[in-house]
């Protein structure tokens, strides 16, 4: 942390009225999300799965989210910390905060501490047939790899007859992708904090060679004091140094990853290039509201030289801005930044973050540009309401013939089935 310190001047609260350009999430005179980009929900992750170890263009285009490719170097594991033992009978479910293919997550209070959590419930039928067990492996591997303030925590996980549950912290500002979506845009010095933390949780993941590969606004939370934390490991890896898996965000995907090259975890600092361009503008530089993967392919594999960028509501592009995103976003990646002799210094260094003052960002010691408004512990509102699945639900726990819970063996029984 001292040598974050070192890299960059202070950065105090500069926002100069930005938090008031922000509406509150639960303003009434705030336009819905859907008013401003009615193209623009939230965007899917993909995964590949095949048996092959190579993916054309045309493949990618026409197969854009059925496929896997099989990894041939052996995952890097970091000491693990110390889990907590859970089972269904520790919680109340209040509510479902979200959905997804395999499963809910729900809004829970404990029986004996009486603290809100949030719990991942999958279905483990899906998650194999789906061909997601690396993938669900690792995200609870490395979770609980990670302690981090910008991070989401695990506190254990536990598994039924039917689905695996995951213990995590219930962050309650919601969604930096619904800020953004009832903002239209950040103001230049917003977006700088977001991407400055967002920067600082990514160094810490490659410091542990942790590849996190799906960062976008839906991912980063916000919790209660307006701070960020990550979410979503489920395409996070152990790499110690290469893997070639095709998975993410067709926005935020490195032009290596879709061409099925090898990579290396500066694909994550590609992605925090297009996350402050969206920030900064509304949409990802190379978005395409008829979502035409042939059209992202060619734009992404062009390169950042060919991205328009805007002017803004009041004045040009933000030059220094615009210089991190081309760097960032740069084809080549062993001449992107955080990828060359300097790592993830040339990025903490780039004059557009000249005022952050790292160390006191690391302490949460800068007030957020905006604070989340929470009426109380297990305050949810921020979270868009989903029909309940009361079926689904009463089925929790429920004893029953279990064929895939050998796949799982860090997800522990906790009850007699």
């Amino acid at each position: 942390m001292s040598m974050l310190k070192r890299m960059t001047d202070k950065f105090g609260s500069h926002f100069h009225g930005s938090a008031k350009d922000l509406p509150s999430l639960h303003s009434p005179t705030s336009p819905p999300a859907s008013s401003l980009l009615p193209q623009y929900e939230h965007r899917g992750s993909i995964s590949m799965s095949t048996d092959r170890t190579s993916l054309s263009t045309s493949d990618w285009c026409k197969r854009g989210d059925s496929l896997d490719f099989i990894e041939e170097e052996q995952p890097f594991s970091p000491p693990k910390k110390t889990k907590g033992t859970y089972r269904l009978d520790d919680f109340i479910i209040q509510r479902t905060l979200g959905c997804g293919s395999f499963g809910r997550v729900h809004l829970v209070r404990s029986k004996h501490n009486l603290r809100f959590y949030a719990i991942k419930v999958l279905q483990k039928e899906k998650v194999v047939r789906l061909k997601q067990i690396e993938h669900t492996n690792n995200e609870s591997n490395i979770l609980c790899q990670i302690s981090h303030p910008f991070i989401i925590n695990l506190w254990g996980t536990f598994q039924d007859a039917t689905n695996l549950y995951m213990v995590m912290d219930f962050v309650p500002g919601g969604e930096l992708f619904a800020l953004l979506r009832r903002s239209n845009r950040f103001p230049e010095p917003v977006a700088k904090f977001y991407a400055a933390e967002v920067a600082v949780a990514l160094n810490h993941l490659h410091s542990l060679s942790i590849v996190y590969r799906d960062l976008k606004p839906e991912n980063i939370l916000l919790s209660s004091d307006g701070h960020i934390r990550v979410a979503d490991f489920g395409f996070a890896k152990s790499v110690s140094s290469v893997t070639w898996t095709l998975c993410g965000t067709p926005d935020y995907l490195a032009p290596e990853i879709m061409a099925g090259q090898r990579y290396n975890k500066s694909v994550d600092w590609y992605a925090l290039g297009v996350l402050i361009f969206e920030m900064i503008t509304g949409l990802p530089p190379y978005h395409q509201a008829q979502g035409n993967p042939a059209m992202l392919y060619e734009k992404v594999t062009a390169g950042p030289a060919h991205i328009r960028f805007p002017p803004s509501k009041d004045e040009e592009f933000p030059l220094l801005a615009k210089d991190l995103i081309i760097k960032l976003m740069e084809v080549d990646s062993t001449k992107r930044y955080g990828n060359m002799q300097h790592g993830a210094s040339d990025v903490f260094a780039h004059p557009w973050f000249r005022e952050v003052d790292w160390y006191k960002l690391c302490l949460k010691q800068i007030s957020a540009p905006f604070l989340p408004r929470i009426e109380g512990d297990g305050d949810a509102s921020a979270f868009e309401a989903y029909e309940e699945d009361s079926t689904a639900i009463s089925s929790y726990g429920l004893p029953a013939f279990d064929p895939y819970g050998s796949h799982f063996p860090d997800f522990e029984y906790t009850h007699d089935l």
